[in-house]
Formats: C-alpha cells, sequence, structure tokens
C-alpha cells in the first residue's frame, strides 16, 4: 500500500502568524492555520500550504480528443484523460459534481495513488497524443499537472487543459511552454451570473483567456446555454463579439445544457436556441462555430472559411472523414487554424 506523500503547494506566499496567501487561483486565499482554500484540496499546514490532491487521480480514461471538446487540436487522436477532486468554482449546474464537489459538499478526499511517471507511462501505452488535465478544474491539481507535464513532453506526449479559466497568470507563466492546447469554459459574459451562479468573478476569466492567446497556446472556447440565465440573444453577441476581438480564428462550441446538481428547475436547452447562437457567432465574424450535445448535428462539422466546403465530417466525437492537408483547405488552399500534426 502507498503512504500519503505530502506535497508542497507551488504559488504561495508566508503570511504572519502562520497564515498564507494562495496565487494559484483568481480567489487568492489567504488560509489561517489548518484551514483549506475555497477549492478544498489545498490546506495550510503550519504556515506551509499543501496539496492534498496530489498522486490521488479520481478518474482516468482514454478519450477522442473530441471529447474535451477540442476539433482544432490533433482530430481523431486519442487523449489520456485524468483529473482529481475538487475544484475552486461552485457551478450550480456543475456536470461532474460527485466528484468536483466532494471536498467541499462532503469533506472528503478521495482518489488512487499514481505518480507523475505512472501517469505518463500509461499514455505512452494507450498510445496517446496527449495527457488532458480535465473533468474537474486542472488549476486545483496544478502541482500533479504540472509534474506530470513535463514528464510527458520527455516521451513526446502534448498537454491540454480543459478549464474554468480562473487561474492566474502567475500559475500559466508557470506551466508555460508545457501547455499546449486549452479549452475555457466562458460561462457567461455577465459578472452577475459568475457571482450567483459560480461563487466567481467574470473578469479574471477574460484575462485567463486574452493571457493563453498572447502565450500562443491553442485555445478553444465553450459556453454551456442555460434557458433564461445566460441564453439572450444580446449576451451571446456580447460573448462572440469578445471572442472575435481576441481571434476570429477561436473554435467557439455551444452546448446545451441539461438539469443537474443544483439547478434542476431549469429545462434543457433547445436545439433550436443552440443554432440561434451559432448563427449570431458567424454574424459576428467567427469563423468556426460548434453545437455540442446535439448528436448527428450539421454543426459538429468543420467547414473551411475561405469556400465552405466540408474539411471534417464528425458523428458525436467520431470523425468520419478529414480532409485538410498540410493544414489547407484542399480545394481552395486557405490555411485552417489548428494543430494538425
Amino acid at each position: 500500500m502507498k503512504t500519503e506523500k505530502i506535497k508542497h503547494a507551488y504559488l504561495y506566499e508566508k503570511m504572519e502568524e502562520h497564515k498564507v496567501r494562495c496565487y494559484l487561483c483568481s480567489h487568492k486565499c489567504v488560509l489561517k492555520n489548518r484551514s483549506r482554500g475555497i477549492c478544498g484540496v489545498r490546506e495550510n499546514r503550519d504556515g506551509i500550504l499543501v496539496s492534498l490532491v496530489y498522486e490521488r487521480i479520481i478518474a482516468r480514461h482514454v478519450d477522442p480528443i473530441e471529447k474535451k471538446p477540442l476539433f482544432h487540436f490533433l482530430p481523431g487522436s486519442r487523449s489520456y484523460s485524468i483529473a482529481t477532486m475538487g475544484c475552486n468554482l461552485r457551478c450550480l449546474f456543475c456536470q461532474n459534481s460527485e466528484i468536483s464537489q466532494m471536498p467541499t459538499d462532503h469533506g472528503e478526499i478521495g482518489g488512487e495513488r499514481m505518480a507523475p511517471s505512472e501517469i505518463v507511462d500509461e499514455a505512452k501505452a494507450a498510445e496517446t497524443s496527449t495527457i488532458a488535465y480535465t473533468y474537474t478544474e486542472p488549476t486545483i491539481y496544478f502541482e500533479l499537472a504540472i509534474d506530470t507535464a513535463r514528464l510527458a513532453i520527455k516521451k513526446g506526449i502534448r498537454n491540454v487543459f480543459i478549464t474554468n479559466g480562473y487561474m492566474t497568470e502567475d500559475c500559466l507563466n508557470e506551466i508555460y511552454p508545457d501547455l499546449h492546447g486549452a479549452n475555457v469554459d466562458l460561462k457567461s459574459f455577465r459578472d452577475e451570473f459568475y457571482k450567483k451562479q459560480c461563487g466567481a468573478r467574470l473578469e479574471p476569466v477574460l484575462h485567463t483567456l486574452e493571457t493563453i492567446k498572447k502565450m500562443g497556446i491553442w485555445l478553444e472556447i465553450t459556453t454551456l446555454l442555460i434557458p433564461g440565465l445566460n441564453d439572450s440573444k444580446e449576451e451571446l453577441k456580447d460573448i462572440a463579439e469578445f471572442i472575435a476581438g481576441l481571434d476570429s480564428s477561436i473554435p467557439w462550441h455551444i452546448s446545451r445544457f441539461h438539469p443537474t446538481y443544483q439547478l434542476k428547475n431549469r429545462p434543457s436547452t433547445s436545439p433550436e436556441s443552440i443554432r440561434s447562437a451559432r448563427d449570431i457567432g458567424y454574424e459576428a465574424g467567427l469563423k468556426y462555430v460548434y453545437t455540442g450535445n446535439l448528436p448527428g448535428d450539421d454543426g459538429e462539422n468543420t467547414f473551411c472559411h475561405g469556400c465552405k466546403s466540408l474539411l471534417i465530417n464528425r458523428l458525436g466525437f467520431s470523425i468520419r472523414d478529414n480532409r485538410i492537408t498540410k493544414a489547407c483547405c484542399p480545394r481552395c488552399s486557405t490555411e485552417i487554424p489548428g494543430v494538425w500534426e
């Protein structure tokens, strides 16, 4: 049986009276001795901040990269996907609340002991192209993520974050250049939504998106459309215009909401609302807008933004056909932004 490994946290400072301030995420928690952060998995022990989830994997699977979703990053490849318990947001609509909210809802932290080297060895044996830090929030298990990422690149495996974007710029600087791609949730374009529904703020997420883009990390963005909360035409237009202002080539994924966790009083998003949001994205000048949780919908496919010809034909998370050659459209030679090789 493996014994508990105490991992000193990264990115924090010591304060008076054994207090510490964490600089990993944008909450920047100040913790008294023996208290934990908002994430529930970082604890102050006598003036030393430690990670309670280092080498404690609660979920691991080999997934299609499309499931992340990342549609312009090695399409058709497989990704070794891992998570620990915990999250630094408290989204009432969390899709993985049984593991992300367990430390704060019930004070429990579980998981299988796996060292970074074991994670990388399994990813290599599974012949995956990437390791995805996903399912919960990779920021809160940053020590495990970055230690694993640095080993992964030595084995020719790239690293991607599926994240709520609530990390600090210090966090991104620490993992750069070992992070190659990210899908960031832009849950709303209203600060009030972030405060009431997620226990967070909008501005840090926008700053993260800008920082990732400036760093040259491949970026895709996802918005879960919740009826009556973040699906107005005005807000969707604001989101689309913000993304277009960063780069009109950033893929925007618009996904259906289904009632879950503490938000079961809302109906599922209608397919019509998803398709309408997609139209708004294109009207704002975005080149790639995708519909999520609508299997078989035309919005899953990738079309050339130049000649509009079909480039990647998808069904759910499967690739039926990929016609992109040398990062270009074979018909009109328009360059298609992404990571293809």
